[in-house]
């Protein structure tokens, strides 16, 4: 293949790694605190414009044979995931004035493109540690609150472990079947052999753990509530995203229905049940933010994994939408968080009573990202459920798409308590903005602003995406 050919298709790639070398430059130079955020937010702007210019090209190439592959559909999720990348850098600007966040976060969202085009198990392997290697130190760079370390600790300890069982299914796989590509995890899924089943058992509770699903969920809690806004903002979003797209990439065109694969069908209807009922009943009580919005990621997990249910011809197109949908909501609650000096008091819910009488319109958007979270229509958590459940009874498994149904109303108590609390209670703090915070509010509500776009985008054009 041309190697101007190989360069085009990894072009999102080469620009967060040209991103990645300008800001180290950055900092050497003492410059990081004046340009970190504008070669960050310029990188990855360029990234996912590339990415979309390639998918509108209709680019299908092969780089690296059986290793890493791109075609339209691979390049239009990466040009997503990348835009939705952009509300994440503008946020650290309230939390972070140099260049180190922008080194870290630009690493892990290489690691999140590869995924997609990953042909081989050891590129997605190499995918999901680089994706999450750098979310260890984000976790610790801000150090707002003592629990940060210990938030870091869990993070690193159960992601590890969660590699270190994706590997025992890849080895496992590769001596039943011989080779590593991704489209030899399919097959095994309706196969009889007891290493090939064990295989992807094991595959399967990486991903699981990676995504913080029921019973795999204990770090998520903790890990959200520890880490600073903009860094929870990009757990809860794109790394859960890439790991519900590499899950895509792995199943292919392997369909449930089919007897002989009674026990993955099983496994991924069982599991993400009780995520979406354990998520919505334990996220009414909590009283933070963010450990409120780390089980509602639980649960909206337990949605995603729903729709490897479906028919496999649909399933990328609704994970895909799902995950655009509900990282818009939430990217969008996050940006319009209100700003405090301490971080313990701003994560508490009851910072944001009377919120709508200090300032109409960080709560008038958090009210948006809270009805698309609880899937009320008209906005895109409507239809990115709709479409998952859909696809659900197509499959056959209607009674799976009714429990299912039935314990996303749960979720309706916890989001409308927010609305309650912003909207009809008292102001109980004061409505000063600390002076050091005010020009990383500015980029803040650009970032709300470019969120809240996007979810009026999909509420008014689903058909846009779908």
């Amino acid at each position: 293949m041309p190697g101007n050919l190989t360069l085009t298709a990894m072009l999102p790639e080469h620009f967060l790694l040209s991103g990645i070398v300008l800001l180290i430059i950055a900092e050497i130079a003492r410059k990081g605190s004046k340009l970190g955020l504008w070669i960050g937010l310029a990188a990855v702007i360029a990234a996912a414009t590339s990415a979309g210019w390639l998918a509108a090209n209709d680019l299908s190439s092969q780089p690296f044979p059986w290793h890493f592959s791109v075609t339209p559909a691979v390049l239009t999720a990466k040009a997503l995931l990348l835009a939705l990348a952009v509300p994440v850098v503008l946020m650290s600007r309230t939390e972070f004035s140099d260049g180190e966040f922008n080194i870290l976060l630009l690493s892990s969202l290489y690691g999140l493109c590869l995924l997609p085009s990953a042909d081989s198990l050891l590129v997605l392997f190499l995918g999901l540690e680089l994706m999450a290697m750098p979310v260890y130190a984000l976790i610790l760079l801000a150090f707002r609150r003592p629990e940060s370390a210990e938030s870091a600790l869990k993070y690193l300890v159960l992601s590890g472990a969660a590699s270190a069982t994706f590997l025992l299914g890849v080895s496992l796989l590769y001596g039943s079947t011989g080779t590593l590509t991704v489209n030899a995890f399919a097959p095994l899924i309706t196969s009889s052999d007891l290493m090939a089943r064990a295989a992807v058992v094991c595959v399967l509770l990486a991903l699981f753990l990676k995504a913080a699903v029921v019973p795999f969920h204990m770090w998520a809690p903790d890990t959200y509530e520890g880490a600073s806004v903009p860094v929870t903002a990009y757990m809860a979003t794109l790394t859960k995203g890439a790991v519900l797209l590499a899950a895509v990439q792995l199943f292919g065109n392997a369909s449930l229905a089919d007897p002989s694969a009674r026990y993955v069908m099983e496994l991924m209807a069982a599991l993400p049940l009780v995520s979406i009922v354990w998520g919505n009943l334990t996220a009414m009580r909590q009283t933070s933010f963010r450990r409120m919005i780390a089980y509602s990621s639980i649960a909206h997990a337990g949605y995603l994994f729903y729709a490897f249910l479906g028919t496999p011809q649909g399933r990328w197109q609704a994970v895909l939408f799902y995950i655009v949908a509900y990282s818009a909501a939430n990217l969008l609650a996050f940006a319009m968080m209100p700003v405090h000096e301490d971080d313990a008091a701003r994560d508490r819910l009851d910072t944001l009573d009377g919120l709508f009488h200090r300032d109409p319109m960080a709560a008038s958007l958090i009210a948006v990202a809270m009805l698309s979270l609880a899937g009320l229509p008209p906005f895109p958590g409507f239809t990115a459920k709709f479409v998952i459940f859909r696809s659900v009874v197509a499959a056959g498994f209607s009674t799976y798409a009714l429990l299912g149904l039935l314990g996303s109303f749960l979720g309706l108590f916890f989001y409308l308590r927010v609305i309650q609390r912003m909207f009809m209670r008292e102001s109980t703090v004061s409505a000063a903005v600390p002076p050091r915070a005010i020009t990383g509010v500015g980029f803040a509500r650009l970032a709300g602003v470019l969120c809240l776009a996007a979810t009026l985008l999909l509420t008014i054009l689903p058909g846009w995406m779908l």
